[in-house]
């Protein structure tokens, strides 16, 4: 197997004017670059073209179809990674629509990856999104870590620098979580080349 850095999409799933993902996917990045195991991509969602109205065909019947010019880049960015960490918050509960569609857009592209999340939310630090996300990506035969991030009541931990103020906890979750999606993405990698039984 080789030893270069397996590549790792962090994707920003909010788009919402005034969102705080950028400041958490920056952090994150940070702590991905310094774990030394990954080349970093930071993916927003907000710079690619998303409609909300899927092609008439399911994934199962056309799992590559026709998208928008504007989610080309996307599109090829997810393919070419070989794990992925979700930044996302809750809304209504849920996950972003955003987000949502950016996954059903997509089929092959997640299929056999190690996926890991990091939420922000208000009480909940987006577990009830990630939980949500579990089920979504299990349904595309990819596999979710179980160690996660998260980041209840974030408008009080971070500073207006976008600095966290405890950093210590945080950073060790995530060193937690890349490890995990580190081996996962690397078994991953090696058994997408193998035939499929």
């Amino acid at each position: 197997m080789s030893n270069a850095p397996l590549k790792l999409a962090v994707i920003i799933g909010s788009v919402r004017v005034g969102r705080f993902g950028p400041v958490v996917a920056t952090w994150f990045a940070e702590q991905a670059r310094r774990h030394g195991s990954f080349e970093v991509d930071v993916i927003d969602l907000a710079e690619a073209q998303i409609p909300l109205e899927l092609p008439a065909e399911p994934p199962a019947l056309d799992p590559d179809p026709v998208r928008p010019e504007g989610m080309t880049d996307l599109t090829g960015r997810l393919a070419a990674a070989d794990a992925f960490v979700i930044v996302t918050p809750d809304y209504n509960r849920s996950v972003p629509a955003s987000l949502k569609a950016a996954i059903d857009w997509h089929f092959t592209q997640w299929d056999a990856k190690a996926i890991g999340f990091v939420g922000y939310s208000g009480a909940s630090g987006g577990l009830l999104a990630i939980e949500h996300l579990r089920q979504i990506f299990n349904e595309l035969n990819a596999h979710t870590v179980r160690n996660y991030v998260s980041f209840p009541r974030y408008y009080l931990l971070f500073d207006s620098e976008g600095q966290l103020l405890e950093p210590a906890e945080p950073a060790a979750a995530a060193a937690a979580m890349l490890d995990q999606l580190h081996w996962w993405a690397s078994a991953l990698t090696v058994a997408r080349s193998l035939p499929v039984a």
